[in-house]
């Protein structure tokens, strides 16, 4: 046992003190700001992973945790926090991955962009199934928690739980749901054996059944057949209709999803007919929502089934001549486009959480988009290909957090980085009047013949208060017109005729 001070947060929200000896310990369910007390469950050398024995002092962002299942289930870390608590520490983490990793001084980030109501948020459900049970799988572990509610999913997704909770499930291994808009619901059912146990389930418009692979690396990796019901699920986004196959990649938060391309889409300041290049496209939502702002737009995307959807949507959407698709690898086909002379106008990356291929980072620089809006879902790997950019001539104009998983320890990101641009209310220019050629006017010099010269050898527009600050730093005779306007000089100039004039009679 020992008595800590929690003074940061990891990753998953969790807090993080110091042992006596100093090495650093991860303390899930604590909360910034607090004394208490610990034991430790996994020492890793450099670091421990501890179990919260005792609060000895709380936080005032402390709250009581309003689901059954927190702390059990690993749906959900940070229920035990006040919803703006869990904000602040998610930009906090944007800005820790830009400044340690990226290598970006205080950079620009705004505050996290809040969800309106995070309840019922996510419209995409992942339920493991074992022995006969459906829930979701304990953190840290592989054993099953049952459940019969989430407050995280959509009520229809709920409802489709309760459903299967009553039925017979050994013969499955998981399911999954996806809710649309309208509350219409996709049930994808997940097993190994060749028929599925179930044909038929009510209220819901699509039934699939998905035969995993051998050691299936997600939930739906597998050849998906439907059973009943239509194809594919419309969604809607903006004024735009997407439909949707199972293994099709979407937001799993459709309001938060369009405040957050909206902030994409803005920055880029597009113009009618700009080529525009999507990279990890997914089923084009991106894709297409460019083109309707005027783009001329290309999605890249390895997933066939997702640049089906996308091209499907396309034609649902009247887009088909201002949106292709390919199909390919995005650090493969994205070189060879720019190798073979196209050129892009602005580009949006949107990349897995593993975060965008190298390879695509070095063609991006080389085509030199004017703009690009980084889309990710991981800070850490966001600041490393940020830095390649930053590398390539990039600058960082802000980040701008987004939740889309409330109480959770994800946070999603938008940047835009550009090129060549200049905020000429932050730059700073510093010349010596020593290397300039002045011989030309060393006496009695006008401000507009220095504006003049600084223009021709700098490229650079002065203003006379600039020019006589500088007069009066390398120590010359500013003059008492410098800040004049002109018809406040020529007033000037008569009257100092006029009084040159008494002088000269008296």
């Amino acid at each position: 046992m020992e008595t800590i001070r929690i003074t940061g947060i990891g990753s998953q929200l969790q807090g993080v003190g110091r042992l006596r000896d100093g090495r650093a310990a991860f303390v899930p369910f604590s909360v910034p700001g607090e004394t208490v007390e610990i034991e430790i469950a996994r020492d890793h050398g450099r670091y421990v992973e501890a179990r919260l024995v005792d609060i000895r002092e709380a936080s005032p962002a402390r709250v009581e945790p309003d689901c059954p299942a927190f702390g059990v289930c690993g749906g959900c870390q940070a229920r035990h926090m006040a919803y703006a608590e869990t904000l602040r520490w998610k930009r906090q983490r944007v800005v820790d991955a830009l400044e340690r990793i990226g290598g970006f001084e205080a950079p620009r980030v705004l505050e996290t962009l809040p969800m309106p109501d995070p309840l019922r948020c996510r419209n995409k459900a992942e339920y493991a199934i074992s022995r006969g049970k459906i829930g979701l799988v304990r953190a840290g572990s592989r054993e099953l928690v049952p459940l019969t509610d989430c407050l995280l999913q959509r009520d229809e997704s709920v409802r489709v739980l309760q459903a299967l909770a009553k039925m017979d499930l050994r013969a499955l291994q998981g399911a999954v749901t996806r809710v649309n808009r309208r509350g219409e619901v996709m049930l994808t059912l997940c097993g190994t054996a060749k028929e599925p146990p179930i044909r038929s389930f009510p209220g819901v418009q699509s039934l699939y059944y998905c035969r995993l692979n051998p050691h299936p690396a997600h939930a739906l990796d597998g050849d998906c057949r439907l059973l009943s019901g239509a194809e594919r699920l419309e969604e809607e986004l903006f004024d735009l209709r997407f439909a949707l196959l199972p293994q099709s990649f979407f937001q799993v938060n459709a309001k938060q999803a369009e405040r957050m391309y909206a902030v994409a889409l803005d920055a880029l300041e597009l113009q009618n007919g700009q080529a525009v290049l999507d990279a990890y496209c997914g089923a084009g939502t991106i894709t297409l929502l460019l083109a309707a702002r005027g783009a001329r737009a290309t999605g890249v995307e390895i997933v066939p089934p997702a640049v089906a959807d996308a091209r499907a949507s396309a034609r649902h959407n009247g887009l088909e001549h201002a949106a292709r698709f390919l199909l390919g690898d995005a650090a493969r086909e994205i070189p060879r486009l720019i190798a073979e002379g196209e050129t892009f106008d602005a580009a949006v990356l949107d990349p897995p959480r593993r975060g965008a291929d190298a390879r695509l980072l070095e063609a991006l620089v080389k085509a030199a988009p004017r703009r690009i809006a980084y889309i990710s879902c991981d800070p850490g790997t966001l600041a490393r290909d940020l830095k390649i950019l930053k590398a390539g001539g990039y600058c960082l104009n802000f980040a701008q957090p987004v939740d889309m998983f409330a109480y959770t320890g994800h946070v999603e990101t938008v940047v835009l980085i550009s090129k060549g641009e200049i905020d000429s209310k932050k730059i700073r220019v510093e010349f010596s009047l020593e290397d300039m050629d002045m011989s030309g006017f060393r006496k009695g010099a006008t401000y507009e013949q220095i504006k003049a010269y600084v223009l021709e050898h700098t490229s650079l527009k002065v203003s006379s208060l600039y020019i006589s600050q500088v007069k009066r730093k390398c120590g010359l005779e500013v003059g008492q017109n410098y800040n004049l306007s002109k018809r406040k000089m020529l007033k000037y100039r008569s009257a100092h005729r006029r009084k040159r004039r008494r002088l000269w009679r008296h």
